[in-house]
């Protein structure tokens, strides 16, 4: 198995032999090396993909992991736990060997991310991703131990301080879009609903019972590189149908009337996420209230519902969250006024119960 040069191209080939996953001997080449030693390299780290020797590079078992997930996760959710690995993994441990890693390397790394400035959750995000490879590592190679379970974490899972809209700021800033129809509308939607800018996105007519004031969630749309994908929503809870008041059944009505020729498979909103950051740009802007993030209208709507006293249940079910705990530790800051009102009422009823 040695390189050797190609005659039709000038550059370095090495033929091998390798065991697959099925225990079957098998025979390929890789061509294409700019030097010798350049594909000697590239074919022992090969085999020691296969073989799983954690002698390995890390940036090696990261695209054994990465193979393997991608398979499995959305192409969304893989991009962005690409983007991660690339961006704040790889540059720092990728030449190492796997088993070369120490808790005190990645203290070190934790460090470096800590003195960039980094928001708390975005911290956490990092680490968690670090942390689930070399779990990946363990369970399923028989790597002997995560060394991110020493080294202990870093960042914090929930912000400090969630901005959301009051009703007032919201209409305040929803005005100043009325100028464009489908800006207004996409907004009206987001607000008195709650759903993900996904799930928007994706609606369809045929997701709209006027009738019934219904929407189905049933979709998820992403704009990834130059292509439109919709899939399946985040969770399976995430499938749901959201009743709408009658005043947002008459916005989408008055919509749809004056789309002409449109269809009931065709997207009601034809337009990427970037639009949307940059009209809430604008609105803001023009209305003069607090900046937040477009993903920040759905706690404005979770807040609303918080304030108008609905159940942490009934929240999660319009939201689409697979557990009730998901909207408690989102919105537990929400409910400490809730608890003090039910208790300034129940003392309410204990004294004219003795009046």
């Amino acid at each position: 198995m040695k390189a050797e040069k190609d005659p039709k191209t000038g550059k370095w080939l090495i033929q091998y032999r390798y065991t697959d996953w099925q225990g079957k001997r098998r025979k390929s080449t890789k061509r294409g090396f700019a030097t010798k030693r350049e594909a000697e390299e590239w074919l022992r780290n090969f085999l020691m993909t296969k073989s799983l020797d954690f002698n390995m590079k890390f940036k090696d078992f990261i695209e054994l992991y990465c193979e393997d997930m991608g398979t499995r996760l959305r192409e969304h959710t893989m991009r962005t736990k690409r983007y991660i690995i690339d961006l704040k993994i790889t540059p720092y441990f990728g030449e190492k060997s796997v088993n070369e890693i120490k808790a005190t390397d990645i203290r070190q790394w934790q460090n470096k991310l800590i003195s960039q400035g980094y928001s708390p959750t975005y911290l956490k995000t990092i680490n968690n991703q670090l942390c689930a490879i070399f779990n990946y590592a363990v369970k399923y190679y028989d790597l002997a131990s995560n060394p991110c379970a020493k080294a202990g974490s870093i960042g914090k899972s929930k912000a400090e301080e969630m901005n959301f809209w009051t009703k007032q700021e919201f209409m305040k800033f929803v005005d100043e879009l009325m100028d464009k129809r489908m800006s207004y509308l996409a907004f009206m939607i987001l607000y008195w609903t709650g759903i993900r800018i996904g799930e928007l996105l994706a609606l369809t007519p045929g997701d709209i019972d006027l009738e019934k004031h219904t929407i189905s969630i049933t979709k998820s749309y992403q704009r990834l590189g130059k292509k439109d994908v919709v899939t399946e929503p985040k969770t399976p809870k995430s499938k749901r149908v959201i009743h709408i008041p009658e005043f947002l059944v008459a916005d989408i009505q008055d919509y749809i009337s004056s789309v002409y020729g449109i269809k009931n498979t065709d997207r009601l909103f034809p337009f990427t996420k970037y639009f949307l950051e940059h009209e809430i740009k604008r609105g803001v802007k023009a209305s003069g209230v607090k900046k937040i993030r477009i993903h920040d209208l759905r706690h404005s709507h979770a807040s609303l519902l918080v304030e108008l006293g609905f159940s942490p249940l009934e929240i999660a079910e319009r939201l689409g969250h697979e557990k009730i705990e998901t909207t408690l530790n989102t919105y537990s800051h929400l409910y400490p006024n809730k608890q003090q009102r039910l208790a300034d009422r129940l003392e309410k009823e204990y004294k004219e119960e003795l009046a």
